[in-house]
């Protein structure tokens, strides 16, 4: 499989190690898909931070939010019947899923787009009220009439959504609830409204009929959304024949939307790859990669928390118009940034 990636060579650009857990009693597991953006002249990552308990000999132990935004810490016998640990993402317990860590979102900064930091007198953003209580991952952040708006995956028992808050400088939000309703997930908003509407790619998926497809919507106001669209699907026997979300907004080019995505496997191997909407009707897609752009190959891919993954939710376009910085998570354990060439990506497209 073709890889046209240019993978920095500070990689990983932060590990685990590199950061202070919330509060006292956490340790942070994973650093991972960090939205992008650009603002007061520095690039910044809004990373998602997955912490739990330090883990004791024969027992499985998890924090999740209460209501009021306290954490609880769980504690279940690694013997005991009803407890189902064999993915390192998540546990059955009594019937019940629950993930073995809890996220939030932490903003650092850069002069350089290398080396981050985080700054002060700036908020984390944790997860609030009920439909939070199993934390906040993934961020993706579009910045459209100077107002930057950050779609998430909101997580408790009641199931995956996507959570919306906006904000114009980084210190004050304002929550407006579920986006999109359970199970959705994979929100990346267009920087750019299109014949008046605002425009989004999501990823609704189904247990029984159907599958993990990029759809996409609209909305007259960025709020309230609907008239969605299936536009892509897995493909049996590709890389992509498991699951397929989108990475973040997509980039405007003379010849269409470009869209980096992602997609996975039977086997879990999570790759990169492109599509190509329609300029007045992104509804339409006109061209697709047959095969990955990225394909995990460093050895900070290829072993971590969960292995053998590249998972992008940010990017920066560069002044030449032609350079793209993506900035992703690798093995669900580090941040790393890799640059792309879009006349590189425009070549391994088949068009439709």
């Amino acid at each position: 499989m073709k890889d046209i990636a240019k993978r920095f060579i500070q990689n990983p650009l932060l590990s685990p190690a590199d950061l202070p857990a919330s509060r006292e009693g956490l340790q942070i597991t994973c650093l991972l898909n960090p939205g992008v953006f650009q603002f007061e002249g520095k690039t910044w990552l809004i990373v998602r931070v997955a912490e739990r308990p330090e883990q004791k000999e024969n027992i499985i132990s998890f924090p999740i939010l209460t209501e009021t935004g306290a954490i609880k810490i769980i504690e279940i016998s690694t013997d005991d019947p009803e407890l189902d640990a064999s993915d390192a993402r998540v546990i059955n317990y009594k019937g019940v899923d629950y993930l073995t860590t809890l996220s939030h979102l932490r903003l650092l900064c850069s002069d350089d787009g290398h080396h981050f930091y985080e700054p002060e007198n700036y908020p984390s953003l944790v997860g609030e009220g009920m439909l939070e209580t199993f934390g906040v991952e993934d961020c993706r952040v579009t910045l459209l009439e100077n107002k930057y708006y950050l779609t998430y995956t909101a997580v408790s028992d009641n199931g995956v959504g996507v959570g919306l808050r906006t904000t114009t400088d980084w210190k004050n939000f304002e929550s407006h609830g579920m986006m999109l309703p359970p199970h959705n997930k994979d929100c990346a908003i267009f920087d750019e409204k299109i014949n008046g509407l605002y425009y989004a790619l999501h990823r609704p998926s189904s247990v029984d009929i159907g599958g993990n497809y990029i759809w996409i919507t609209s909305s007259p106001d960025g709020l309230h959304w609907g008239n969605h669209h299936c536009i892509i699907k897995t493909r049996a026997g590709l890389w992509d024949s498991k699951r397929v979300g989108a990475g973040a907004a997509p980039i405007k080019t003379e010849k269409g939307w470009l869209s980096i995505y992602h997609g996975a496997n039977a086997a879990h191997q999570y790759c990169l790859g492109a599509f190509l909407m329609d300029l007045e009707d992104p509804t339409k897609v006109i061209a697709r990669t047959e095969e990955p752009i990225m394909v995990p190959t460093a050895t900070y891919e290829l072993t971590g928390f969960f292995g053998n993954v590249v998972f992008t939710n940010g990017h920066v376009v560069h002044p030449d118009g032609d350079t793209v910085t993506i900035y992703y998570g690798a093995s669900d354990e580090f941040v790393c940034g890799a640059e792309f060439s879009i006349k590189d990506i425009y070549s391994l497209l088949k068009f439709s």
